[in-house]
């Protein structure tokens, strides 16, 4: 008789057991952590000084975090291109003493993908990311601080985009862009 509640206890610990083993056995991967092909590598990533230091940084950690090798333009096989990087602050709500209420973040970024023979793969592409949140008058240091995470976050969602956007680059598809890109070099020389 004493062995039954003995047993009935441990069976949740199995439970648990079991399912933390599937999840580590079927390559979970968390949020976040795109897996970038391999056929993209060496990858040089083209970042001027005129974008936010954050911003380069969080995408050349997660290209490194994807595995993907980083290395100077003269030695890449493609290359990443970072331009435009703009921050937008915009009142959405005003109260009835004509303040703002509410405040819109929203941060841009061009991106665009080229082979070291300057073939484009991705051509250039905006992308954006966008927050609101609410102004207290009463309490701006906090709502200063608040803003600037803010501002943190969205740079570090632009860099996720920048991931995403070149996760299907197979070998495959870089094959055909370059075919393409090709012919279409032919007929506009009228070859």
């Amino acid at each position: 008789m004493t062995l039954y509640p003995a047993l009935k206890a441990s069976v949740p610990k199995a439970l648990v057991l079991t399912a933390a083993t599937v999840l580590a056995g079927c390559g979970f991967q968390l949020r976040g952590t795109s897996p970038v092909p391999a056929a993209l590598q060496p990858l040089a990533v083209d970042c001027p000084a005129s974008l936010p230091g954050d911003f380069c940084n969080s995408v050349r950690e997660q290209l490194r975090l994807g595995g993907v090798e980083l290395a100077s333009e003269a030695r890449a096989d493609y290359v990443l291109r970072l331009r435009d990087y703009r921050q937008d602050r915009r009142a959405s709500a005003i109260t009835s003493t004509a303040s703002a209420a509410e405040y819109v973040l929203r941060h841009t970024v061009s991106l665009e993908l080229m082979t070291s023979e300057q073939v484009p793969l991705i051509g250039k592409t905006d992308l954006n990311a966008s927050e609101s949140y609410r102004y207290d008058e009463n309490n701006v240091l906090a709502k200063q601080r608040e803003e600037d995470e803010l501002r943190q976050q969205l740079g570090d969602r632009l860099a996720q985009q920048v991931i995403f956007r070149l996760a299907p680059m197979t070998r495959e598809r870089i094959d055909a862009a370059i075919a393409e890109y090709n012919a279409s070099q032919k007929t506009d020389n009228g070859s």
